[in-house]
């Protein structure tokens, strides 16, 4: 099965063309598909619109936030309730082409488990065009891990990658760089992003920024090291200018003022500070580490091994083991796949929680 998952705030204008244009694309895959409708909070008519076409046709899932909470969340909120192999996320404008799902099909039965639709051409204004270049190079610049250029949230992925996005726990979420955190074997496909259907875009410049600095904060703990780097700088050129005070005066006989002498150590100092700030900075760089929850490392698959996480490894060493995560062949065909136990999906009392997902 294909899971489709759509962020909807206030698109009652598009939601007819792109139940048309995406029913149409995964109808001709020969295999079984779900599309499941976020409603982020609309103020329109989006959510009745949405039912409508859930009652007549049982493959539309709709779910309806109790307000907006956000693309990101969104966008996780469905993606915990996908039901297939693999998930396509996509936004409601129609700038995402359904028609370019085959092709991302197409690369996931290659033995990808990431396919990522990127923008080879975008037709945003010069401003928007230049902020998204800066960013994302910025981005690539102080990222711990490599995080693609000119990619959004138009992407697949398979039900291993699923199952750990799912698993990480934190809340502030940045889908693109979680997924690039995780790992796996990626691919691209390429595309021109086409103009906006209809509408306006929800992502204001304010938004934009808020998205900005959630990928750059949950990327690289690099802002928290800055104090560092301005400490560092401070002091050297402190002690420098101290140093050329002394030999000046030694050497040459020069007599400085007295408030010349402690704007030199008062600039030392200044420097002193920051090197202390950015000591309490990466302890707190280590809290959020430890906040996050995130598995020390995701195993993809084992040989001549077991395939559950040994008792001193929950205990002390979080892991994520995908390797139990059979995804048997890769054209979405079969009767039944079980995804056996899952070591992070545990009841109240630690046992393991069965998962089966059907593919027809």
């Amino acid at each position: 099965m294909i899971s489709v998952v759509i962020p909807v705030y206030n698109e009652e204008k598009n939601i007819d063309l792109l139940y048309d244009r995406l029913s149409s694309v995964l109808s001709q895959l020969k295999y079984d598909w779900e599309i499941i409708f976020v409603n982020d909070g609309s103020e329109d008519n989006s959510l009745e619109i949405l039912k409508r076409y859930a009652s007549q046709d049982r493959r539309v899932k709709i779910i309806s936030l109790s307000r907006n909470f956000g693309h990101q969340v969104a966008l996780s909120a469905g993606m915990r309730e996908a039901r297939g192999v693999v998930c396509v996320t996509m936004d409601c404008d129609l700038q995402d082409p359904p028609e370019l799902i085959p092709a991302m099909i197409r690369k996931y039965e290659e033995g990808n488990n990431i396919v990522y639709a990127r923008r080879t051409n975008r037709s945003d204004g010069f401003l928007k065009k230049l902020t998204a270049r800066v960013y994302y190079k910025i981005l690539d610049l102080i990222s711990e891990v490599r995080v693609p250029q000119n990619v959004g949230d138009f992407r697949l992925v398979d039900r291993k990658v699923l199952t750990v996005l799912n698993n990480l726990p934190e809340k502030c979420r940045y889908l693109r760089g979680m997924v690039s955190w995780v790992g796996f074997k990626q691919a691209f496909v390429e595309f021109d992003r086409p103009n906006r259907c209809n509408g306006k875009t929800s992502y204001t410049w304010i938004r934009m920024l808020e998205l900005a600095a959630a990928g750059i904060l949950s990327s690289s703990l690099l802002p928290l090291k800055l104090g560092m780097y301005i400490g560092m700088l401070s002091m050297i050129v402190g002690f420098g200018f101290l140093i050329y005070m002394i030999g000046d005066t030694l050497v040459f006989n020069t007599v400085y003022p007295l408030y010349r002498w402690l704007m030199v150590v008062v600039f030392v100092f200044f420097g002193l500070s920051f090197i202390l700030i950015w000591i309490m900075a990466e302890y707190i760089g280590r809290i959020y580490k430890e906040e996050t929850g995130r598995p020390l490392y995701i195993i993809d698959e084992k040989t001549n091994l077991e395939t559950q996480v040994s008792e001193d490894n929950q205990l002390y060493s979080p892991v994520c083991d995908c390797s139990w995560v059979e995804m048997g062949e890769r054209t979405l065909n079969g009767d039944r796949v079980d995804y056996g136990s899952d070591p992070l999906a545990a009841g109240p009392d630690g046992e393991s929680l069965e998962v089966a997902h059907s593919l027809q």
